[in-house]
């Protein structure tokens, strides 16, 4: 195998690599369920190269993300479902039936027509995926009620913020933080008895409505709770930095340090912030 900017050889390269006799070990035992996961990290890491305006990694990780629908579509041939091909095909149908203004006559002339030309595209769009799903023997997802239009796709925390701002459209919202400060209270109390007792499945359900109250915290003080926790884990990393180059700088290692001399450290890296602030 040898680097090409042909697509073909990608695809060449991910069909040896699920080759039973003589694939990867790794590769060939993976499924959709166990790939999921890479594929979303692939995502957030393409969000990040953005975000930092690096484009030598945007170009590495936009890579990476297309290494994950080759080898979502490789499984699914396999599985006699639809190939590398099929994506393809379906997504360049897709683009040039919602752009008849572009690729075929249209009268939508302004952002506004062409607004809602999409929308009576996409609803011929569910009507037909609905059909296809009844042909397959799949349910009918039916998007109803007033919560219907917010995706579950929705990373948890965009969407908890999205159902609590559409719940709080028909008043169902509290009227200032202060009482969502009490429900995290009283969230912190039922997580602590179901730590108590011991029951994990319970403990789950009590930790996510901690952080759920704690969304409308952020959502009633104008801080977006993806943001902000962005914001706390550059602030760990930098922390934890320090920690890590003053016991280099020691001649010691994060291996044998004691919890106690680590929060020292980190107590220090803390004051220098603060100083610098």
């Amino acid at each position: 195998m040898e680097p090409s900017r042909d697509i073909q050889s990608l695809l060449d390269i991910m069909a040896a690599l699920r080759q039973p006799e003589t694939g990867c070990p790794w590769d060939i035992v993976q499924t959709f369920e166990t790939i999921k996961p890479y594929t979303i990290e692939e995502a957030y890491e393409v969000a990040d190269a953005i975000e930092r305006h690096d484009m030598d990694d945007l170009c590495d990780e936009l890579g990476d993300l297309l290494l994950q629908v080759v080898f979502h579509a490789r499984m699914a041939e396999e599985a006699g479902e639809f190939s590398f091909g099929d994506v393809v095909e379906a997504i360049t149908r897709k683009m040039i039936r919602r752009h008849p203004h572009v690729f075929a006559r249209s009268d939508a002339g302004t952002p506004e027509a062409v607004k809602l030309q999409w929308e009576e595209i996409k609803q011929a769009e569910k009507a037909d995926r609905k059909q296809r799903r009844l042909r397959r023997g799949l349910a009918h997802e039916d998007p109803s009620g007033h919560l219907g239009s917010i995706q579950r796709s929705f990373p948890a925390l965009v969407e908890a913020l999205k159902l609590q701002e559409r719940a709080a459209k028909v008043g169902f919202d509290w009227s200032e933080p202060e009482p969502i400060l009490d429900k995290v209270e009283e969230e912190i109390a039922e997580l602590r008895h179901a730590l108590k007792d011991g029951d994990r499945r319970k403990v789950a359900d009590e930790l996510g409505d901690l952080i759920f109250a704690l969304v409308n915290i952020g959502r009633h003080i104008g801080t977006d709770p993806e943001m902000a926790l962005r914001g706390t884990n550059t602030k760990f990393r930098r922390r934890f930095g320090h920690i890590e180059k003053e016991l280099e700088a020691g001649g010691e290692t994060l291996d044998a340090a004691s919890l106690e001399r680590m929060e020292e450290l980190w107590q220090a890296a803390k004051a220098i912030e603060r100083q610098l602030t």
